[in-house]
Formats: C-alpha cells, sequence, structure tokens
C-alpha cells in the first residue's frame, strides 16, 4: 500500500506535465530540419493525398475483390457472408505469407506479442514463440530498407492506405477456409488476394465506381482545393504525378477544384507507375489527349495544360531542372512515393498520415494522460528497486512488472484492439515509423495542414534526448508536439 502510495503521487506529479503538452492534429511535425523558404517547387500524388477518400471506398474495394475471388478464382460463394471491417487492421503491418499470419513488428524487428492474427483471431504468445524461435524475425525474411521484396522475402508489408482492405479480405479469406476445416495453400491464397486487388484498380472497376458517384467517395475537397490556390498565389510551381487514369484524375480535380484545375499545374503525369517511375531510365514521356488517345511524337518539353503519361524521374528532372532540396514532394506511400526521392535526389518530402489525427486526440484524452503517467511511473520504480534483492522488496517488484505488463496492452487497445498504434509496439517505434523518420522529412494528417504556416516557416524537429544524454534539458516544443509515448 505504501508503494500504492508513492506510485499514486509520481503519477500525480507526472500528469501536469503531460497533460500541458497537449498536441494539436493540425500541427506539421520535423524529422529533418525544413525551411519552406528554400521551397520553390510543390509535387503531389493525388490519392489521399489531394484527393481523401471515405470509407465507403474501402468497402467498395473489399467488396469487388472477394467478387472476383469468387468469381474468377473459383472462391466459396460463403466468403459473401463477409463484410469490411472498417477498424480491423492499422497499416504498416507485415504479413506472412507461407503462415498466413498478420502481425506488427518494431523497428528493431521484433513481433510483438498479441498482434499475432492468424484469419480474424490471436494466435497465443506461446505458438509465436514456438513458430519463430523467438520473436525475432531475420533480416532475410524481411522486405529490404526500400521496402522492396525479393521472390524469397515471406514477409510483406502494407505500408499504403489502400492496402487496409487488403488486410482485411485475406483475414476473411483465412477465417473462412479455418472455420470450414479446409485444406488450402497459404501462398496461393496470399497470391490470389493480391491479384483480385490489383484487378480492381487496373481493370477500372473501382475507378468508374467512384466517378459515377464522387461525393460519397472524396472528402474534404475544399480544403485540398484552398491548398493548392494558397501555393499558386505566392507563385509557387506545381506538380502532379500519380498511378491512377487521367479520367478518374480529372474527375476527382473538377470535384475538388473545378473546370479549370489544370491551370494551377505547370506538369500533370498520370498512369506514372510509380515506384518505377522513380529507377527505371528506359521509359519515355507520353502525351495523352483530353479524349485519352495517345500522341506518338518524341516530348521535348514538359508543357503547361498538357497530360502526361509514364515517363521517368531522370527523364523529368532534365526536362524541367527541377533538382535537390527546392523541390518538396508529398505522398502517402512512404516507400513509393518517398524512398528514392529522398535517397537519391535529394528532394524534400513530406509524408500524408491520416491516421495521426485519430491517434493524437486519443493521446490528448485524459484517459490516456493517466495511463501514461501510472505507466512511466511504475517502468521508474521497477527500474531503481531492481536492485534490493530481499525477497520482500522482489515481491514487490513483481506485482509491479505484472501490473506494467497489463497497462502495456491497454495503452495498445485504446489505439486499436487488434494491432495498437500505427507508430509504437509498446516503447518501441514501429518498423513503420523507423521508415518514416528516415524518407519523410516532415509528416502531417493531411495536406490542410500546410494552411496554418506561412512560406517563411522553418519546421525544427525537436531535440530529444538520446540514450545517454540527460533528460533535463529545457524542452522546446514549437509545434505543440507532446512527450509521451505511446502504443
Amino acid at each position: 500500500t505504501k508503494s500504492k502510495a508513492f506510485i499514486h503521487h509520481l503519477q500525480d506529479s507526472l500528469i501536469p506535465a503531460i497533460a500541458a503538452n497537449s498536441v494539436n492534429p493540425d500541427t506539421i511535425f520535423a524529422n529533418n530540419e525544413m525551411s519552406l523558404r528554400d521551397t520553390e517547387i510543390y509535387g503531389f500524388d493525388y490519392d489521399y493525398t489531394l484527393a481523401f477518400y471515405s470509407r465507403n471506398l474501402h468497402t467498395l474495394i473489399f467488396n469487388i475483390a472477394r467478387d472476383i475471388l469468387i468469381t474468377n478464382h473459383r472462391y466459396p460463394e460463403g466468403l459473401l457472408n463477409y463484410e469490411y471491417i472498417p477498424n480491423f487492421a492499422v497499416r504498416g503491418l507485415h504479413y506472412d505469407v507461407q503462415k498466413a499470419l498478420l502481425m506488427k513488428i518494431d523497428a528493431f524487428h521484433y513481433i510483438q506479442l498479441g498482434t499475432v492474427y492468424r484469419g480474424l483471431h490471436p494466435v497465443p504468445d506461446e505458438e509465436v514463440i514456438a513458430m519463430y524461435d523467438g520473436c525475432h524475425v531475420p533480416l532475410e525474411n524481411m522486405s529490404d530498407f526500400y521496402g522492396k521484396s525479393s521472390h524469397g522475402h515471406t514477409m510483406k508489408q502494407f505500408m499504403d492506405i489502400f492496402s487496409l482492405p487488403e488486410m482485411s479480405l485475406l483475414s476473411c479469406v483465412n477465417d473462412f477456409f479455418m472455420r470450414h476445416n479446409i485444406d488450402y495453400e497459404p501462398v496461393h491464397l496470399y497470391k490470389d488476394v493480391k491479384e483480385a486487388i490489383r484487378d480492381v484498380h487496373v481493370k477500372g472497376i473501382m475507378y468508374r465506381a467512384v466517378e459515377a458517384d464522387i461525393e460519397k467517395y472524396i472528402c474534404y475537397g475544399e480544403q485540398s482545393h484552398a491548398v493548392l490556390k494558397k501555393l499558386s498565389e505566392h507563385g509557387k510551381k506545381m506538380f502532379l504525378i500519380t498511378n491512377s487514369p487521367f479520367d478518374f484524375v480529372d474527375r476527382g480535380m473538377n470535384y475538388i477544384v473545378g473546370k479549370d484545375w489544370q491551370d494551377l499545374f505547370d506538369v500533370v503525369i498520370v498512369q506514372a507507375d510509380k515506384p518505377g517511375f522513380f529507377n527505371d531510365r528506359r521509359k519515355p514521356f507520353r502525351r495523352v489527349t483530353d479524349k485519352g488517345a495517345l500522341l506518338w511524337d518524341r516530348i521535348h518539353k514538359l508543357e503547361k495544360g498538357k497530360i502526361y503519361k509514364q515517363g521517368n524521374l531522370y527523364e523529368f528532372l532534365r526536362l524541367t531542372g527541377w533538382t535537390g532540396s527546392k523541390v518538396l514532394y508529398f505522398g502517402d506511400h512512404i516507400y513509393s512515393d518517398l524512398a528514392d526521392l529522398t535517397l537519391k535526389h535529394g528532394w524534400r518530402t513530406g509524408a500524408i498520415i491520416p491516421e495521426l489525427r485519430k491517434e493524437i486526440k486519443i493521446m490528448n484524452t485524459e484517459q490516456y494522460v493517466h495511463m501514461m503517467a501510472w505507466l512511466q511511473a511504475l517502468t521508474g520504480l521497477i527500474e531503481q528497486m531492481q536492485v534490493h534483492r530481499d525477497p520482500a522488496s522482489q515481491a514487490v517488484v513483481e506485482e509491479w512488472i505484472r501490473e506494467r505488463e497489463a497497462m502495456r496492452s491497454q495503452t495498445k487497445d485504446i489505439f486499436n484492439p487488434q494491432f495498437g498504434s500505427l507508430f509504437r509496439t509498446y516503447h518501441n517505434p514501429t518498423y513503420f515509423s523507423r521508415r518514416l523518420s528516415r524518407f519523410a522529412d516532415i509528416y502531417m494528417a493531411s495536406i490542410s495542414c500546410l494552411l496554418n504556416y506561412d512560406f517563411q516557416h522553418t519546421f525544427f524537429p525537436r531535440r530529444t534526448p538520446l540514450q545517454h544524454e540527460s533528460p533535463f534539458w529545457p524542452e522546446h516544443s514549437p509545434a505543440g508536439i507532446s512527450v509521451t509515448s505511446h502504443s
């Protein structure tokens, strides 16, 4: 009881410090110091960057892909009983293709126990430990630093927002086969689901559905319009590079901006085939007419008001001269959109992470602040008290360790009951977080966050102490970033 009272005292002293650092969800967060004063050219991906989609789109993709599995791949009709589960998965998860397991992995390649799912059900910790000889996933099983995956890699990572319906469908089909004791090959299932999801895009089924009922699928259009208008009024050059086809982008941009949307952009590239666009020097640009016809003439310059298809970044740089840190490119896919640009070409990069808004709102709640203060107080006490080896002290420490484990599960579940936060596995950053901090100079919940800053603004990352540095330096947080960690 004395120890409990002491923890409560510690918790009470921590709460004001944590609560005072509540975070504005419209903040732009910096991984790397960057000034908009140096930025002359702004580039954008289209899907989930300029066009933000409602949850209806995920349901649509799930339903179409599920139906493709049944009609084209002869999967059982019983799958029709499964609907899209909106809050099941989070972005950045890994899928073990051979074992048919969906899981969250941290920045050090450790599996977060309690987040391993076969179908729609969690796998017990002891079973996971037996399957992987512990919790560590060897480097050769993972995709490489760029997210590229060779044939031998058994772990696939889902990095973009479009992958949420794919994870949901994989889990539902696995669940169906297990429920009905159907013997199946997980590798075939993974490939079939991947192909069905690809067909939804490639065959244009999704594009036609969205074009037919655009108000149902696109949200916050006026905010994207306001950002583009502000950039244009300040004389900034803008370009668009998207994998989507022209008709689809045109319909969406008409809705977001208006008929004259092309006037805002100096260059528009559709069906770019990213990430190949950033690496493959062989594909030339091709002009597309308003009616979608392809022209055969060689492209000597990229002109405003004209639409181009495919091409490659090297040709883009040669024709525009837009090189280095005067270019800032925004995208939602950390690998496909941002990795090559920052590592090979020195462009500045901005990641759009819509999930931030929800997670920050949770972090700002009184419940979360109390949980974090309690967790930090417990951790500090365990660290200090573990040196006392007498039985009474050890019994108290053991009790605290059990309580800490229970608290960690609660701080995970508050974000997502299955997989927790996109950004943290307990105290460690996730594999997703590590890539985000390396490939994005700045990150934000949506493009509209730019409206809160002028174009002279410099973004400074907080100087968080390294493990060997004193944590008692005066903390500056100009962006209003919280000092808390989350699960």
